[in-house]
């Protein structure tokens, strides 16, 4: 099929303001998703306090193993469920057509996870679980859909930046979390002081504890409320609809509405038309499959170790002596203080590695950044590990900032472009499934990393109160570190993308397709 007039001036349109308008509206679903992951630590441990306190038991409350590891696990089920389902659909129907129901999703789901019935511990959490496993079904949807609208709507020039600034948006989620946290436990603490659990266990948890968490999951779906009727009013992708629709002339309207560009409209012509192949037909595999093997891949290490470590943050925290002993906080203060070391990680190191990325991921290219990435968290890890007890002991400063220096390249890294490829490597006709695909695989990982990982760094001789013993932080480092090693050499089955264009990429321009797998010259050039 020829390159079509419509997407040659896409790839060739200036940046306007509707690309910043669209990355807002699009970020919006990593913005809760990052909000929902940030806040639930804090949250997590304020519900064990209120709810599974055992008086006379000598320490603060905590949700025992079993239900702490469904809350913690149950929204990347549903997320997982969501990707593969919305980016179905999303080929299916057309990007459009399910974008609004994903960030409805979220905003209902985030709000009735504050709602929560009951006042018992199985009440709340049986309810907590059920709200937060659609919420995480809205959150996944958002992953293929909006990484293909943002991919479709570029230009080729700067493409992978606005992709990236749409998942940036999760930076931005996980301060703002930090903030609502701060704000309501450093207000509602100043305002209704309580003694510290070893002064009064019963009175270290007074009632506005149960408000504080129920606020700060409500909270969550502001933002996402405030674009939801701007994503309604998106146009279909020109992409979606000249490729997939085959409807020219309507691609050539639709993005006259939102770009000042003049677009021509040529009607395809049917006997030039090419025969597509199907999903999974043998043609695709000789041409996708080991592409799908490093999305999928590389995908699913990032997040065991992304997920596995924010999920632990409170465990490298206690060791390094940033959190006091539990049981010298009250309720509302133990937030505080969890919830300002978690900024000061994020601010240093998580968050500045989004917008490295988006600076340089058009300069270096998607494949240099991913496999540095995957490098330096493999070379931090080991650091964290080899030297892991004169750290813990001795060196708590150097034991933050290489853990930082984790965070910062797993963003200035595959965080981000595992991200991006699948939205660009993959014909349109079946690019939101396959996006999908490799996104559910990420949530493979979150999953193995929120069951396994997580409760593995417990400590092997003293674990907490209803959970089994652990390897250890340290020997979990170490697994991690070779994990992301895996990742450097699985990044060697993805090609690079940048400066290309998505036909030219997936072979739409050509009768027989791209090459199977472009391994040589991995930098643009640039």
């Amino acid at each position: 099929m020829p390159q079509l007039e419509v997407l040659t001036s896409l790839d060739k349109a200036k940046t306007q303001w509707y690309h910043f308008t669209a990355i807002v509206i699009a970020g919006m679903g990593f913005f809760t998703d990052a909000y929902d992951l940030f806040c639930i630590s804090t949250v997590t441990r304020l519900i064990g306090r209120i709810y599974y306190y055992h008086p006379g038991s000598g320490v603060p409350g905590t949700i025992p193993a079993g239900p702490n590891q469904a809350l913690n696990a149950v929204a990347l089920v549903g997320a997982l469920v969501g990707q593969l389902l919305f980016g179905w659909l999303g080929d299916k129907l057309g990007r459009k057509h399910v974008y609004g129901i994903t960030l409805l999703m979220m905003i209902v789901f985030s709000i009735a996870s504050g709602f929560s019935f009951g006042n018992t511990a199985k009440g709340v959490m049986t309810s907590l679980c059920f709200f937060r496993f659609w919420l995480g079904v809205g959150i996944g949807g958002d992953y293929p859909l909006s990484a293909t609208i943002m991919s479709e709507y570029s230009n080729t020039r700067t493409r992978g930046a606005f992709i990236a600034a749409v998942f940036s948006m999760q930076g931005l989620g996980l301060l703002t979390a930090a903030s609502v946290a701060l704000a309501i436990s450093g207000g509602l603490g100043n305002k209704y002081p309580a003694p510290p659990f070893n002064v009064d266990p019963v009175a270290s948890v007074n009632p506005q504890c149960d408000i504080a968490w129920r606020i700060i999951f409500m909270i969550g779906a502001i933002p996402a409320t405030a674009t939801f009727y701007y994503r309604l009013r998106m146009p279909e992708t020109a992409r979606y609809t000249a490729l997939v629709e085959r409807n020219n002339k309507q691609a050539a309207l639709d993005m006259a509405k939102v770009l000042d560009t003049e677009f021509k409209t040529v009607d395809i012509e049917p006997e030039r038309e090419t025969e597509q192949y199907a999903l999974g037909s043998a043609k695709f595999w000789r041409l996708h499959g080991l592409h799908l093997i490093g999305t999928c891949g590389c995908w699913f290490i990032i997040d065991v170790s992304y997920y596995s470590q924010n999920l632990f943050q409170s465990i490298v925290y206690t060791k390094v002596g940033w959190l006091p002993a539990n049981t010298t906080l009250s309720g509302l203060e133990e937030m505080f203080k969890v919830a300002r070391a978690q900024a000061l990680i994020a601010l240093c190191g998580t968050v500045p590695g989004y917008y490295v990325s988006i600076a340089l991921i058009d300069i270096l290219g998607r494949w240099i950044i991913q496999i540095q990435g995957f490098f330096f968290m493999t070379v931090f890890m080991f650091a964290l590990a080899f030297p892991y007890n004169h750290l813990v002991n001795h060196d708590h400063v150097g034991f933050l900032v290489i853990y930082g220096l984790t965070f910062f390249f797993s963003n200035f890294g595959p965080n981000t472009t595992t991200f991006i490829v699948p939205a660009e490597i993959y014909p349109a006709r079946f690019r939101s499934t396959l996006h999908g695909v490799s996104a559910a695989a990420g949530k493979l990982g979150a999953i193995a990393g929120a069951f396994g990982f997580v409760y593995s760094a417990d400590d092997k001789h003293k674990p907490p109160a209803g959970y089994p013993k652990g390897i250890g932080l340290k020997d979990t480092l170490f697994i991690m570190a070779s994990l992301n090693l895996v990742g450097f050499f699985l990044t060697f089955l993805i090609p690079e993308t940048s400066q290309k264009s998505l036909e030219d990429l997936t072979g739409e321009n050509d009768d027989d397709g791209p090459d199977p797998l472009p391994l040589e010259n991995k930098t643009n050039g640039a």
